[in-house]
């Protein structure tokens, strides 16, 4: 977590944050107070500092926060731990930073800042809040829309951090463009291995990276390196280096990124064992008890290659061994005199135990000792025996006992152990000192790996919503009114928290040249257009998906929210107050680059000068040339004598259905007197008395006005239901290094031979037979154990058949290949399983092909584990002979 400061000046807020781990620092200036108090919400922080700047406020005063200009941020401060500061902003907070963390006072900070110049404005706490991009309660979260339910911690935050501190457009695009590669790809993808920067850099700088760490360090390299010798992958990867470059505050060229990937994981391969050697297997003697060793050697065997610590490892192997033989010779006549000898006051007991809490192995026994000696076997044993003691030189109880040679065995046992741990962690730590001049490979490697993830768990999870990826348009900063006003355009659009694949959602088209003046009934959607259109916009800007069938939207400078204000008593402020104080942020910042959005201005005051000042704001707003909504029930605004130029009225459209008006939901053109008050209340329950009797005051203040209530029904519009389908062939075949291991890859050809020759020949049937109305290329793709398939996939009918390690088949269908392969393999057994899959024209043809694969691939000598279920089917259960598939 980072140290925090906040400073003021000229040019606005600035928000210093210090990385001691990763020894950099950004410095934003320039900010609103709206961003830097968004940015403290969702900041997690060491220590905050306040810089004295602050106290200095635009009204004069010496008491920050009383009046005026920054009192958002002195509430979000006031009730936290922070302390004051003075001098130069940056230079005092690395200061300050190297005390806290006793660094040496030359320790060097490198400069991570990214320039705002050429981006959009960071998200405003209103407009953060009303979308959800910040959890707030009642109000639908764009996160849990953009990515899928399992795609969280690391990329999730990165998809959060981007819609907060929307990119410039040259980020924006290259992530766009790694979107639409995403979606079209047809080879599997890795896992992704995600390791977060700063605790790669803390393990390392610390020598604390354990083996597993360096594994996955090791794939997150593979990884990246799978991805640059993939022909589909690699002009992926080449995309994310720019986000990454962003994100780190570090460049890196495509060859030394590989170059250097591949000298780190060749060197971690050499040290680290890799789970693949058999000569690092637990000791194991048959007389002693298997969690003694298994506790003894679980820790430092199998981390390291063995070669390199040969001699601590064979003095473990001599160590054991001479255990074991003093164990036999010392416990196992006494163990065998026991059996043999009954006692009419009950079997004497006697076994070698292990005492878990002494890390010893010693005998356990009761009334073993004869009455009589009588140089029996094992008597000599026995009176070797002497009580056992801890390592305090207690004794530890009546039944344990030793003997000299044993516990000099297991002392030497314990010091070999001892010796051979020290050497691992020698080892371990010595990698860890050659991995830190590869720190800044490492951080950016991980990176990239965590935007991909990030990335194509979105392309995946929007296909599956039905969004689409839009065209930006660019504009040049000294764009003039007129050009701006081309701007937006937003067909079949809808709100990001429905599913139009399940047809609960209203499509509208949304053509935005000029700013709106939107009304329409209460319940009538104008909350929902604002918040759909504010989230299409921000989404678009960033380089993400849409929800909608087709879009441009230009690269904004600022996106701006307002939605309803509360009061807040702690300041003493009315929910009039909180909204003049928000409208004025936005009105002062829009410019003709800008989306403005406002909901119910003026709401919180007398309707006659609420309508006044909601009058004036749309002329200034008019004048500036911005894009944007503003909604309102002050129907008053149309009898102002108004001078506008680029304003357009729109409404939320109603019908009448059997003598009752009732919204469409629709927009169109118009204004929409009617609020649907009364109806609205009493659909909320309240009592009808109320109702009548508030509808005959209403007719009463009508009549006295003399004033006529005239409502606006046009028709709606003709809107297209339908989304642009986004249908994929595949242009190549995988272009990857195997990861199957030898053995299995001979099975895995066979069997990819086998299925495409029948599935070729059925679909070839199915065209003849006019059951489908193209003759599709039937395309084997396989997953490895450590990959899975691309977003290409989602929404697709496909069949699959999955390669168990016994070499037993699997033939399944589905349309959610992502979701089904990942529920096998959280079953025993199929972690490592290989992956074929076929992407087909259909759910129908999908089960066709899975009953004739599960009855055609058992003659061709492969083993079924789910056999039966072709015997469960309703059609495609006609087998093709053996003759007619050969000859194909």
């Amino acid at each position: 977590m980072p140290v925090v400061g906040i400073s003021h000046s000229a040019k606005g807020y600035c928000l210093i944050s210090v990385l001691e781990t990763m020894k950099t620092y950004s410095a934003e200036e320039g900010l609103t107070e709206e961003a830097v108090v968004t940015k403290l919400r969702i900041c997690r922080y060491h220590h905050l500092y306040l810089h004295s700047s602050l106290r200095n406020n635009s009204s004069g005063t010496s008491r920050w926060g009383e009046f005026g200009e920054g009192g958002l941020l002195w509430g979000e401060c006031s009730g936290k731990s922070f302390e004051w500061f003075d001098g130069s902003p940056i230079e005092e907070l690395l200061c300050k930073v190297r005390e806290i963390y006793g660094l040496h006072e030359k320790t060097v900070f490198r400069n991570v800042t990214v320039s705002l110049e050429g981006r959009p404005q960071p998200l405003y706490l209103g407009t953060a809040t009303q979308i959800g991009v910040i959890p707030t309660e009642g109000i639908p979260n764009l996160l849990k829309m953009v990515l899928p339910s399992n795609c969280g911690g690391l990329p999730s935050m990165y998809i959060r951090d981007l819609l907060l501190n929307p990119p410039s457009f040259d980020v924006a695009a290259a992530v766009q463009e790694a979107c639409r590669l995403m979606g079209n790809i047809t080879c599997s993808i890795p896992e992704f291995t995600c390791i977060s920067a700063a605790k790669l850099v803390k393990l390392l700088e610390s020598k604390e990276v354990n083996h597993i760490e360096f594994c996955r360090i090791k794939n997150v390299l593979d990884e990246i390196m799978l991805m640059s010798r993939n022909a589909e992958l690699s002009a992926i990867l080449y995309k994310l280096l720019v986000p990454a470059s962003v994100a780190t505050g570090l460049k890196v060229e495509p060859d030394i990124l590989m170059s250097e990937c591949s000298v780190i994981s060749q060197r971690i391969a050499e040290v680290i064992s890799l789970g693949v050697e058999n000569d690092q297997a637990i000791t194991s003697f048959e007389h002693i008890p298997k969690d003694f060793f298994n506790d003894m050697e679980s820790s430092w065997k199998g981390r390291v290659k063995r070669i390199h610590a040969e001699e601590e490892f064979a003095n473990v192997d001599r160590a054991a061994e001479a255990l074991s033989t003093a164990v036999i010779e010392d416990f196992m006549p006494i163990i065998s005199r026991v059996k043999s000898v009954m006692s009419s006051n009950g079997s004497p007991k006697g076994e070698i135990c292990y005492a878990k809490d002494h890390e010893a192995v010693w005998f356990k026994g009761k009334r073993f000792t004869p009455n009589v000696w009588a140089s029996t076997p094992g008597e000599q044993q026995i009176k070797q025996l002497k009580p056992a003691i801890d390592s305090k030189g207690r004794k530890v109880g009546e039944e344990w006992f030793t003997t000299v040679k044993v516990e000099n065995a297991l002392n030497r046992y314990h010091e070999a152990c001892d010796d051979a741990k020290n050497k691992v962690l020698e080892l371990l730590r010595g990698l860890s000192s050659e991995l830190q001049d590869k720190i800044n490979i490492l951080v950016f490697c991980s990176t990239v790996l965590i935007i991909a993830k990030a990335l194509f768990g979105h392309v995946s999870e929007a296909r599956r919503r039905g969004w689409m990826i839009p065209t930006i348009s660019t504009l040049s900063k000294d764009c003039v009114v007129e050009e701006s006003s081309s701007g937006m355009e937003l067909v079949g659009l809808f709100p990001y928290w429905l599913d139009v694949n399940q047809g609960n959602a209203i499509l509208n088209d949304v053509h935005m040249h000029s700013l709106f003046v939107l009304t329409g009934p209460n319940g009538g959607g104008k909350s929902s257009m604002l918040r759909s259109v504010c989230a299409a916009a921000l989404l678009a800007i960033c380089g993400l998906m849409v929800p909608s069938s087709s879009a441009v939207i230009p690269h904004f400078d600022s996106i701006m929210l307002h939605m309803k204000a509360y009061d807040s008593p702690a300041d003493g402020k009315s929910s009039f107050q909180i909204e003049m104080s928000e409208i004025r942020a936005l009105v002062s910042r829009a410019t003709a680059r800008s989306l403005v959005l406002i909901d119910e201005i003026c709401r919180g005051t007398e309707t006659a000068k609420g309508t006044c000042i909601a009058g004036s704001i749309i002329e200034r707003l008019d004048t500036v040339g911005c894009l944007g909504i503003i909604s309102t029930h002050l129907h008053g605004i149309f009898d102002l004598p108004l001078s506008l130029r680029n304003t357009e009225f729109k409404a939320m459209g109603t019908e009448v259905i059997d003598g009752c008006i009732n919204p469409t939901w629709r927009l169109m053109d118009g204004i929409c007197r009617e609020s649907l008050a009364f109806q609205t209340a009493r659909r909320e329950g309240m009592p009808d008395l109320i109702i009548r009797r508030a509808e005959e005051l209403y007719l009463t203040m009508a009549a006295n006005k003399q004033q006529a209530i005239s409502m606006v029904h046009n028709e709606p519009s003709n809107v297209s239901r339908s989304v642009n389908g986004l249908v994929e062939k595949p242009d190549s075949l995988r272009n990857r290094q195997e990861t199957l291991p030898d053995a299995f890859e001979p099975l895995r050809r066979e069997v990819e031979s086998t299925v495409t020759m029948i599935c070729k020949k059925k679909m070839l049937d199915l065209y003849n037979k006019h059951s489908i109305t193209e003759l599709v290329d039937v395309v084997c793709v396989d997953v490895g154990a450590r990959e899975q398939p691309p977003p290409s996939t989602v929404g697709r009918s496909s069949i699959y058949v999955i390669i168990r390690s016994d070499s037993k088949l699997y033939v399944g269908q589905t349309d959610d290949l992502v979701g089904r392969l990942h529920a096998h393999r959280l079953k025993e057994g199929m972690q490592d399983a290989t992956v074929l899959y076929i992407v087909v024209p259909g759910k129908s043809v999908a089960c066709q092909l899975e009953t004739l694969l599960i009855n055609q691939l058992p003659l061709k000598g492969f083993q079924l584990i789910n056999k039966a279920d072709g015997k469960h089917r309703n059609f495609g259960i006609s087998r093709i002979s053996e003759e007619a598939i050969a000859g194909h």
